[in-house]
């Protein structure tokens, strides 16, 4: 009801198992995830939802239990509110999760007829894409077209997770701070959990290869070269 007041259309679900078959037929643009749901419970509904797509998830936890925050972190999460929450900070938290998902690159137009002009549009348009391409040893990241290969291979990232690598990408061999990244990639205008950034880190690994963020102790992170 808090939310439909600030214009957002909702769908509820019960339970895991309902919510998972509502998630398949209507493919909502953002999951909010209570962790203890009946039948299938938010972290293993994560999980599920995590096996065919990237839709941002928001879950919800009880306050001071740290355990379930990492299980739903770990499980493919982008984003945590401890419970209760007060609505404006909880919509705070849907709408950064949503400018995420909402920054595309403009859209190319083609390069015209053939002939001279189409020609010079088109080398034109080569040169701009290889601008766009950063390559990091095996790993190649198209910042226009948002989409990133290893060796030669599109690489599926979750929303937190692409924009966490293009910061990354913007700064290479640089060392982030966690406290820059919750600004830079959660927009999170007040302190967060470093958690949050240590285990979306975790789950970038896993999928671009575990020696390419590089862990500085005491510090943060950098990507290397």
């Amino acid at each position: 009801m808090a939310l439909e007041r600030y214009g957002y259309r909702m769908l509820s679900a019960a339970d895991g198992l309902t919510g998972l078959e509502r998630f398949r037929e209507h493919t909502p643009d953002l999951l909010l995830l209570d962790v203890m749901l009946p039948e299938l419970d938010g972290i293993g509904l994560c999980r599920k939802v995590r096996e065919t797509s990237q839709a941002p998830i928001l879950m919800m936890s009880a306050r001071g239990d740290s355990l379930d925050v990492v299980s739903g972190l770990e499980a493919g999460a982008d984003d945590y509110v401890v419970k209760p929450v007060d609505t404006p900070v909880l919509v705070a938290r849907i709408r950064a999760l949503l400018r995420r998902v909402t920054f595309a690159p403009e859209a190319q137009e083609s390069a015209g007829s053939a002939g001279p002009a189409g020609s010079a549009a088109a080398a034109a348009a080569d040169r701009d894409a290889d601008r766009d391409r950063l390559i990091f040893g095996d790993l190649t990241v198209d910042t226009r077209g948002l989409e990133v290969f290893r060796d030669g291979e599109r690489i599926a990232l979750a929303p937190t997770e692409l924009r966490l690598l293009l910061e990354f990408a913007a700064h290479p061999g640089i060392v982030l701070d966690r406290q820059t990244l919750l600004r830079k990639v959660w927009d999170y205008g007040w302190d967060g959990d470093s958690r949050v950034v240590d285990l979306c880190v975790q789950r970038l690994r896993r999928k671009i290869g575990a020696d390419r963020v590089e862990t500085v102790r005491g510090f943060g992170y950098k990507l290397r070269r």
